[in-house]
């Protein structure tokens, strides 16, 4: 009986264990889980702050480059692919698509040197640079953020916990323009 008891014990200490372990691991999962939304909500917020900009900005070349219309048409286009997003590799996709239209706009710029004088645009040109340089940060936090999830459910015990709870990894990383990774031409 004494033995039984012990035995009884120690199989309700191993599942007690068992258990903690379990929700410790679940918990962590979805602190993660949270820190990704939390991070994509930073990005989308800045996300929006650009794409407020651009009508101003494009109003402003507008005046100066009326024959300059395929990039304009270009960055409604993108423009309204980023309003329309409503998943993270959508708004990732239609990211991509504003920041290139947004590159071709600034080389038309380099051929109005009026433009490039306009205290307006100057301004207008200052507020997208900090806001591009916010977008850059936030996405790095929000990459960084999937990482560690994506890390922490690889992981056992965590990728058990996790398949259990219903956990999935996430894929939706912004990743770098592949035409990107080629250094300008300078010719003189």
């Amino acid at each position: 009986m004494k033995r039984g008891m012990l035995i009884a014990v120690a199989v309700g200490l191993l599942l007690l264990m068992v258990g903690c372990s379990f929700v410790s691991t679940r918990n962590r999962l979805a602190v993660s889980k949270e820190t990704i939304s939390a991070e994509w909500g930073q990005v989308d917020a800045d996300l929006q702050r650009r794409a407020d900009l651009i009508p101003n900005l494009v109003e402003t070349v507008k005046g100066y480059a009326k024959e300059e219309t395929q990039i304009f048409t270009a960055l409604a286009n993108a423009r309204a692919a980023m309003s329309g997003a409503r998943t993270p590799a959508e708004k990732i996709e239609a990211n991509n698509q504003v920041s290139s239209a947004l590159s071709r706009l600034m080389v038309v710029v380099e051929n109005y040197p009026n433009l490039k004088a306009n205290e307006n645009f100057r301004q207008l040109q200052f507020s997208l640079e900090g806001t591009e340089n916010r977008i850059l940060q936030a996405r790095r936090r929000y990459n960084e953020a999937v990482q560690n999830y994506n890390t922490q459910l690889a992981m056992f015990p965590a990728s058990l916990v996790g398949s259990l709870s219903g956990f999935q990894r996430e894929d939706a990383y912004f990743k770098t323009d592949p035409g990107a990774r080629n250094a300008p031409k300078v010719q003189f």
